[in-house]
């Protein structure tokens, strides 16, 4: 590790140094409200589109165009901006098309995913309450329930991190946290500098500009912990497959996300393709009027939604 690396390892010691430094601004801004605002500005929304980042994507204008595009491939990744209605539709009508042998969801943990049966997963108000939806933070659940029901006939699988997990592993590390297979998924190997540093300035606008500087190394580890997770889930997904055997198998492992862990240059494809470099991935990113950050394989435009700046609070 050279001197201008960062250890994704050093999670407790940072976070220490954090609090230490910034007094009086973590005194405003508890650990559990930079919990609960890392996992609300990695989500998918409109900040996270909204940036310059180059895109490496085809650009099309129907689902009809989408599907040849992803069709071929061993793992789909559908992202989204949360609560937009549009991106939610056209993720229900690919799950349709597409036959997925497994759905991989970033909304819900994995304990959640083995409690669901196919006939709950077609009965919206009853799967809400199986999932605790109304509590969890995510947008309404009618967005998401078209998409659970056209999956039906695959096996769930959750990739959440709880928000009493993701404070853990902001004080112990995220390598520590996700266990002997980190490596697999590069959670411990440092970035490159000049990628920290652009993803901590990520970080910084998506939070308004308003979490100490200390603070944005644990943010873009978390950030990486969240793509791991979504990650292992697909190579769970992919091994259940092959041991169960059946039909199903024909279908691809599809994943339910924001599309920051859906970006091909720095999300969860990234941290699939180290552990399973022979698998055949395609993503696509769901933009709101052309604006989307990262590279994916296609890209798909729809409106983008009213919504109030967040950052208004912080003023």
């Amino acid at each position: 590790m050279t001197k201008n690396s960062i250890s994704i390892g050093e999670g407790v010691s940072r976070l220490g140094r954090a609090f230490a430094i910034c007094g009086g601004g973590l005194r405003r801004m508890s650990l559990a409200t930079v919990v609960a605002m890392g996992t609300l500005a990695n989500a998918g929304y409109a900040t996270e589109n909204e940036t310059d980042a180059p895109t490496s994507a085809i650009v099309v204008t129907t689902v009809t165009e989408v599907l040849p595009i992803l069709a071929n491939a061993d793992v789909v990744f559908l992202g989204e901006v949360h609560d937009n209605p549009a991106h939610h539709a056209v993720q229900a009508e690919l799950v349709a098309q597409l036959r997925p042998s497994a759905v991989v969801w970033e909304m819900i943990t994995q304990a959640q995913a083995a409690s669901l049966s196919p006939e709950l997963l077609h009965h919206g108000p009853a799967l809400a309450e199986a999932l605790d939806w109304a509590e969890s933070g995510w947008p309404d659940f009618t967005l998401y329930q078209p998409i659970f029901a056209a999956g039906a006939k695959a096996v769930q699988f959750g990739a959440l991190v709880p928000r009493a997990e993701t404070r853990r592993a902001m004080e112990i590390g995220v390598a520590t946290f996700f266990g002997p297979d980190a490596g697999l998924y590069g959670l411990t190997e440092p970035l490159p500098k000049a990628d920290q540093t652009m993803r901590e300035a990520d970080q910084l606008a998506n939070h308004c500009n308003a979490v100490p500087a200390e603070i944005l190394p644990v943010l873009v580890d978390l950030q990486r912990l969240r793509d791991a997770e979504l990650a292992r889930g697909v190579t769970m997904a992919l091994e259940q497959s092959m041991v169960a055997g059946s039909e199903q198998t024909a279908g691809p492992v599809i994943v339910i996300t924001g599309n920051g862990h859906a970006r091909r240059d720095r999300g969860a494809p990234v941290a699939l393709q180290l552990a399973r470099p022979d698998l055949a991935i395609a993503s696509l990113g769901q933009s709101e009027d052309g604006q989307i950050a990262g590279a994916f394989d296609v890209e798909l435009d729809a409106p983008a939604l009213f919504r109030p700046d967040p950052c208004l609070a912080f003023q």
